[in-house]
Order: structure tokens, then C-alpha cells, then sequence
């Protein structure tokens, strides 16, 4: 029998191939990262712009008030030299109130120098005259009437006017040319970030397409290669040989899938993040460009335009924080937690939300384990299946809320790999509403997955449930049906601790009075980026607090050497040379007992491991409004 020649041989692992997808994934997740920290940069640019602007506005609105203060003054005095009737004065005192202690505030809060020098000539102008006027008062009201007119008639008072008309003039032209400098600045870096945006999600999109491309053809032929194995007429050691062969190339293939499977699903999260992120930067340029228009026609109501990007910036803000939460990167505070009186202290806001047309009701277990979960976190995955059932239900019905106490056996878990077999506290959520089918439920924590319509759902509310529920070591399970309705049953980790240690959960209520801060309440801001540093110094003392920054660890250090009633140290935790939380240390050895609040962008730092914050840590994520700034503020200065 002649011989037959050998088979080619196996293929192997392409090591080049997985370098490449890996590498691509790597490219896609940093052009993400890229465009979260465009749009943060973007969004403290433009907050920094606006209150620029209304500070040159107030300059603008406070110097013409002056000038019309000055002019009342005058006139009150010359209607009282040419009648002698006191009544004449009443113009003459109201400017004297108007313009008391309004150079002080106007100055304090002027940075340029030249309009800074303008207002302090401005001041002296008006001290000038206001001196002039009470003198001439004075005279004629002892008498002396043609000493009064003489004052009058040797025109200083009207040189010192035409002065302050002039000063005037030139502190309104320069703030105004200043604040269209500010607009179109805003106008040029919302255009790059646009243009950078269009950029990064068409490189995204095409390093999918290339890669899954890329992974098709590869398998293809490692397929086409498998199939020309030949095992006949082969000794036992040459079939050995192949089929060993055949094995690794199966694994091969199943490892290009996984590789093409991951990058799918990078596409997918991407291309919902750029979407989002799009339709948000959408309505910031409109606002701003609307803003700018308005502003050139010389109409200063622009507060709608710069609520409206406002409101996008934050929603921006709660994209990131809904993605750290999918990605089990968000910081919990978990506690000793009694889940019966959180679901009940919910109930008013569970109704407000869900409407009239829900029905809700709730079944509490007796005898309840304690759960060790973060209560906020809890909060609000509770609330978001409940709008989720009730987005369900568009004619209305019924939810229901249940506890109970459960355990997960070893049957449950060989039934579910994802789960772990032990002793949890259950939360179910069912509603009556149009349930799911076998393939909706199976990507339902899909992140951007979502069957509601066009702009009424992200698809992130029960990734964001999801990716809490994991951090926290629980488990979480649909049960739904077409037509049936749907059940979520989450399982939170038992605690064990005694009853004594157990916390009660802040009350859900409305969202509180902003607290303001006192003067005499110093606060040390340490950050080294400045945009953020000045943003967040200028927040505190809008909010009341008296405030010194520094930019390093070591300048921090040095202030707190020279002062010695420093409330609060409230430091970033990403910096260079010295960390946040080694400053911490440091200024503790200096000053035993002074209160630290830490803030960071990203959660995996110093103070935060493995998702939960260290204890007795006071930690403010950025980025941060103004009332979760006073909020936080308040309570770390006050604890």
C-alpha cells in the first residue's frame, strides 16, 4: 500500500492575534476614559466661564449703580441749596445708603488689575464728592449760603463727576470685551471637544469593526485547517498526534470567540457612551451658543440657557456614576442594616414617583435577618425597579415589594455558577406588568440595553442594580414571562454582628436646606490642578466659609504651620509626590484631632478598597454640586 503523505501540521495559539485584540481593547477603553475626562474638563471650563461672566457683570451693573447713586446724592443737594427745604434731601441720603460699603464688596471681587485700579480711583472720586456735597450741606444749613454756592460754582464737583462718568465707561467697555473673550474661549473648546468626541467614537467604531473582522477570518481558518486533518490510514501515535492537535486548535478558536465576544461588547458600551455623552454635549453647545447669542444682543437673561447645560453636565456626571456602578468601582459605605425599616421609610417617596395610576404594596417578613449593605446604594436600587416596573405597566397595576429571609443550597448555586451558596436577606420586586421574553431577560443587565422607547430610558438602570448588588456580594435573579409580569429578587449578604451594632437608615425625604457655612470656619483646599482648586475655594465661600488653598502636600503643610484654626482639611487624593491620605497622616501628627474629607474622580485610591470605603473616612467623589458640597461639608465639620 503506498504511502500517503502526512497531514499538515496543527495549528497553534496565534499569540500575534490575542496581542492585537487585547491591544485594541486596550485603544477602545482608553478613547472612553479620554471622553469622560474631556466632557469633566469641559464642564468645570464652562462653570468657571459663567461665573466669570456674572462677575463681570455684577462689575458692570455695580459701577452704573454708583454713578446713579452719586447723581441722586447731587441732586438732592442742589434742590436743597436752590429751596432750603429738607425735603430736597431725601434723594441726597438714599445715595449715601446705596453706596454704603458697596466699594469694599465691588473690589473685593474684581481680579483684573487694570479695572481694579479704575474702581479704587472710582472710590476716591466718590469719597471726593460725597465729601464736597456734605460740606456745602453743611455750610447752608449754618448759613453761610454764598459760601455754600461758591463751593458749587467753582466746578470741581462737576470735573469729578465727568471723572466717574469716565472711569465708568471704561470699566463697562473693558468687562464687556472681557466677557465676549470668555464666550468665544467657551464657544473654540466646545468646538475641539466636539470635533475630538466625532473623532474618538469613529476610531471606536472602526477598531470594532476591524477587530471582529479580524477574528472572523482567523477562525475561518483555523476551521478550514481543522477540517483538512486526515486520521485515516495513520498509526496510533500520528492519530494521537492529531487529535491533540485538534484540541489545541479548538481552544484556539473558543479563545479568538471570547476575544471577539469582548470586543462586541466594548463596541456596545462605547457606542452607548459616545450617545450619551453626545446628546449631553448637544445641549451644552446649544445652550452656550444661545447664551453667547443673547449676549451679543445685550440681553443678559441667559439663566435657562445656563440651567440647561447645567443639568447636562450633571446628568453627564450621573452617566460616569452609573458606569462606575456597572463596573463595581463605586464607593459603598456598608452597614449593619435593617431592610424592613428602609423599605418602609420609602414608601412616600415610592409613591411620588411611581404615580397615582401604581398601586404598591409591601410585604415585610417577621423576624428579618440584618443585612450588611450601603443603605444610599440600597436606596436607590430599590427605586430603580420600581420605576422599572412601573415603565412596565404604561395602563397602570400593581407592584408589590417583598422581604423574606433565604438561603441559596448548593442545588440553587449548581443551577445558577454566578450565585454563592449561604444565608441571605431577599428584597423581590414584582409588578403586574407586560413581563420579559427568555432572550430580554438574558440581557437585561446589558449595559445601553434597554426596550423602552427613544429617549425614555439609558439602559443603565439595571446595570447600575446589578453591578451594586455584586460589589456587595449578593446575588440578583429575574423571573419573568411575556404577558405575567416580572419579579427581581435581590440577595444581600447576611450579617452576623449583634443586634446592638445595627444602624438605622437615614429617613428618605426631600432634599435638604442648602447649609451655609460661617466666616469664622476656616478651610484648607489642597488640589494640584488649579481650575479645580479655585472652583472648589470659590464654591466654600459662596457658601459662607473663610478658605486658603494650597496646590502640594508641602505648601498645605506650611499653611497649617501659620494657621492655627484651620476647621476642616479638604484635599484631593491624586497627587503628585504626596498623596492625599499620606497628608492626612501628616497634618495629624501636626494638628491631633482636625477633620479630613477627602475627594477623588476615580474610586481605586488610598481610601477605597476593593469598592468599600476605609472606616471612618470622609469621602466626596468628584465631581461634586454645590449642595453636596455644603451638604458633606456640614456634616464632617459638625460630626
Amino acid at each position: 500500500m503506498p504511502n500517503r503523505p502526512d497531514p499538515p501540521a496543527p495549528p497553534t495559539p496565534n499569540s500575534f492575534g490575542r496581542q492585537k485584540a487585547v491591544l485594541l481593547l486596550l485603544v477602545g477603553f482608553v478613547l472612553v476614559i479620554g471622553i469622560v475626562i474631556a466632557v469633566a474638563m469641559f464642564t468645570f471650563g464652562v462653570r468657571d466661564n459663567t461665573r466669570q461672566v456674572d462677575a463681570r457683570f455684577r462689575t458692570i451693573v455695580e459701577t452704573a449703580d454708583i454713578l446713579a447713586a452719586l447723581k441722586d446724592a447731587e441732586t438732592g443737594q442742589r434742590g436743597y441749596l436752590l429751596t432750603g427745604e429738607e425735603a430736597y434731601l431725601a434723594p441726597y441720603r438714599e445715595g449715601l445708603a446705596a453706596l454704603s460699603g458697596r466699594f469694599d464688596a465691588l473690589e473685593a471681587g474684581i481680579v483684573d488689575p487694570d479695572v481694579h485700579a479704575d474702581v479704587v480711583r472710582l472710590h476716591e472720586i466718590a469719597d471726593a464728592k460725597l465729601a464736597e456735597l456734605s460740606r456745602t450741606i453743611e455750610l447752608y444749613g449754618a448759613g453761610q449760603q454764598q459760601d455754600a454756592i461758591a463751593i458749587v460754582r467753582n466746578d470741581e464737583g462737576r470735573a469729578l463727576m465727568d471723572e466717574a462718568r469716565t472711569l465708568i465707561g471704561r470699566v463697562r467697555d473693558h468687562e464687556v470685551a472681557a466677557r465676549q473673550a470668555a464666550f468665544d474661549a467657551a464657544h473654540g473648546a466646545a468646538q475641539y471637544l466636539l470635533l475630538g468626541v466625532l473623532a474618538a467614537a469613529v476610531l471606536i467604531a472602526a477598531l470594532g469593526a476591524f477587530a471582529v473582522t479580524d477574528a472572523r477570518r482567523r477562525y475561518r481558518d483555523l476551521a478550514a485547517h481543522s477540517a483538512t486533518i486526515r486520521e485515516r490510514n495513520q498509526l496510533l501515535r500520528e492519530a494521537n498526534a492529531r487529535l491533540t492537535a485538534e484540541m489545541e486548535s479548538r481552544q484556539a478558536a473558543e479563545v479568538q470567540i471570547r476575544q471577539m465576544q469582548k470586543i462586541e461588547a466594548v463596541g456596545q458600551l462605547t457606542g452607548g457612551i459616545a450617545h450619551d455623552f453626545n446628546n449631553m454635549l448637544a445641549v451644552i453647545m446649544s445652550a452656550i451658543n444661545l447664551a453667547q447669542r443673547r449676549m451679543a444682543a445685550g440681553v443678559t437673561d441667559i439663566r435657562q440657557f445656563l440651567d440647561a447645560a447645567s443639568d447636562a453636565a450633571r446628568r453627564a456626571a450621573d452617566l460616569t456614576q452609573r458606569l462606575l456602578a456597572f463596573a463595581r468601582q463605586q464607593p459603598l459605605a456598608p452597614q449593619v442594616l435593617d431592610v424592613n425599616r428602609l423599605v418602609a421609610g420609602m414608601s412616600e417617596l415610592l409613591h411620588r414617583s411611581l404615580g397615582e395610576a401604581i398601586r404598591l404594596e409591601t410585604v415585610l417578613a417577621g423576624g428579618l435577618w440584618r443585612a450588611h449593605v450601603d443603605p444610599s446604594a440600597l436606596e436607590n436600587s430599590i427605586l430603580n425597579l420600581a420605576v422599572n416596573a412601573r415603565d412596565a405597566m404604561p395602563e397602570g397595576g400593581r407592584i408589590t415589594i417583598e422581604t423574606a429571609n433565604a438561603h441559596l443550597d448548593d442545588a440553587y448555586v449548581r443551577a445558577n455558577p454566578v450565585a454563592e451558596a449561604g444565608q441571605y436577606v431577599m428584597i423581590a420586586v414584582t409588578d403586574s406588568g407586560t413581563g420579559m421574553s427568555p432572550e430580554v431577560v438574558a440581557k437585561a443587565f446589558d449595559p445601553f440595553f434597554t426596550t423602552k422607547g427613544v429617549g425614555k430610558g439609558t439602559g443603565l438602570g439595571l446595570s447600575q442594580v446589578h453591578g451594586f448588588i455584586k460589589q456587595s456580594g449578593g446575588h440578583i435573579k429575574i423571573y419573568s414571562e411575556p404577558g405575567e409580569g416580572t419579579t427581581v429578587k435581590v440577595y444581600l449578604p447576611r450579617s452576623l454582628v449583634a443586634d446592638e451594632r445595627l444602624q438605622s437608615p437615614a429617613p428618605v425625604t426631600e432634599r435638604p436646606e442648602r447649609p451655609d457655612g460661617k466666616p469664622e470656619e476656616l478651610i484648607l483646599v489642597v488640589e494640584d490642578e488649579e481650575r479645580v482648586r479655585t472652583l472648589t475655594a470659590a464654591s466654600l465661600t459662596e457658601l459662607g466659609y473663610s478658605v486658603i488653598d494650597a496646590d502640594s502636600a508641602a505648601t498645605a503643610l506650611a499653611l497649617l504651620e501659620k494657621h492655627d484654626d484651620v476647621a476642616l482639611l479638604f484635599t484631593d487624593i491624586v497627587m503628585p509626590e504626596v498623596n492625599g491620605r499620606r497628608l492626612a497622616e501628616l497634618a495629624a501628627e501636626r494638628r491631633p484631632g482636625i477633620k479630613v474629607l477627602f475627594t477623588t474622580g476615580f474610586t481605586r485610591n488610598a481610601v477605597v478598597h476593593n469598592g468599600i470605603l476605609d472606616a471612618g473616612v470622609n469621602f466626596l467623589p468628584k465631581p461634586f454640586t454645590l449642595d453636596q458640597l455644603a451638604q458633606k461639608v456640614r456634616s464632617v465639620i459638625d460630626g
